[in-house]
């Protein structure tokens, strides 16, 4: 699996999407990841013609040929991270069905709860080759 290209596609004028960036990026010591903005040239080419109606913004993970939405994008995601992280997939013992209505309850709010950037932040340049445009 870390032969393969694993993308962390997210809003990249939301707060709380950029702080989760930030916080995979500080766990993830293998660089497994690849992050793309879902306002960029790159995210509109992975998702092309595949990007799931009814999803808004939040994060997506695209890896192995599939795209994962919601809390399966977060399960794939802490599933790829050194313990404990990897210890949060514990949290699949909850139905999909409650998973999700937990993060579509947090997504629907999140720019009320933690702010909207005017733009998508740039980049620090140690971490730019980790960033699609």
């Amino acid at each position: 699996m870390a032969n393969t290209l694993s993308v962390i596609c997210f809003d990249g004028i939301c707060n709380l999407c950029h702080r989760s960036v930030q916080w995979v990026i500080r766990r993830d010591k293998k660089s497994i990841f690849k992050f793309a903005s879902l306002q960029s040239h790159a995210a509109e080419v992975l998702l092309s013609g595949r990007h799931p109606a009814g999803v808004d913004g939040g994060i997506i993970l695209v890896s192995d040929g599939q795209i994962w939405l919601k809390s399966d994008a977060w399960m794939q995601i802490v599933n790829r991270l050194n313990a404990p992280w990897c210890w949060l997939t514990a949290f699949k013992i909850f139905p999909k069905k409650f998973r999700d209505a937990v993060y579509d309850f947090i997504a629907a709010r999140r720019y009320r709860w933690f702010g909207k950037l005017d733009a998508c932040p740039l980049p620090d340049p140690a971490l730019k080759s980790r960033f699609l445009d």
